[in-house]
């Protein structure tokens, strides 16, 4: 079960909405990649261009408020963001990114941008390799690494029903 991830923080402040995420102006499409091409537009604008496969975002309070739109999530996963935490998310924004198999962590930890964070969700550890520091969290319980596993909500629910015969 992949439960660790690795990568290259960005850090953004407090109450980073949903508009600013994905702008409401390219909620037209259904296109995965026109949509990471304008992820975080709103608060950086080379975000979309520099980030990679496997970075993570670092944030501070209030992390995805606004709407309720599931594009935010599905935006950030798509452009290659493996996790974010944070030390507060919008209670919508935190179940829709694990309904869509993109890990969210409440924690306060320090880290710069630039910094590599290496996440252990079973054994509860985030460690800033950068710097040497380790932070405990609360460990993902198994169903939750389950889910984010599988993919998401839907096809861990689909995994299921297949393997149960329904």
């Amino acid at each position: 079960m992949i439960s660790t991830f690795e990568g290259k923080t960005w850090k953004f402040g407090d109450n980073i909405d949903t508009d600013v995420i994905i702008p409401g102006r390219y909620l037209r499409t259904f296109n995965m990649d026109d949509l990471a091409a304008h992820v975080m537009e709103g608060v950086s604008s080379d975000f979309a261009n520099k980030v990679q496969k496997g970075d993570i975002i670092v944030a501070d309070w209030n992390f995805g408020c606004g709407s309720s739109r599931e594009q935010a999530p599905v935006a950030l996963k798509h452009a290659g963001v493996s996790a974010i935490i944070a030390k507060s998310f919008a209670r919508i924004f935190y179940r829709n990114a694990i309904n869509i198999g993109l890990p969210v962590i409440v924690a306060d930890i320090q880290a710069q941008e630039g910094d590599q964070i290496q996440i252990d969700l079973e054994n509860g550890v985030i460690k800033n390799l950068t710097t040497d520091k380790t932070f405990k969290i609360e460990p993902f319980k198994k169903f939750m690494l389950e889910i984010l596993q599988d993919g998401g909500l839907v096809d861990h629910y689909l995994k299921e029903q297949s393997a149960s015969g329904e």
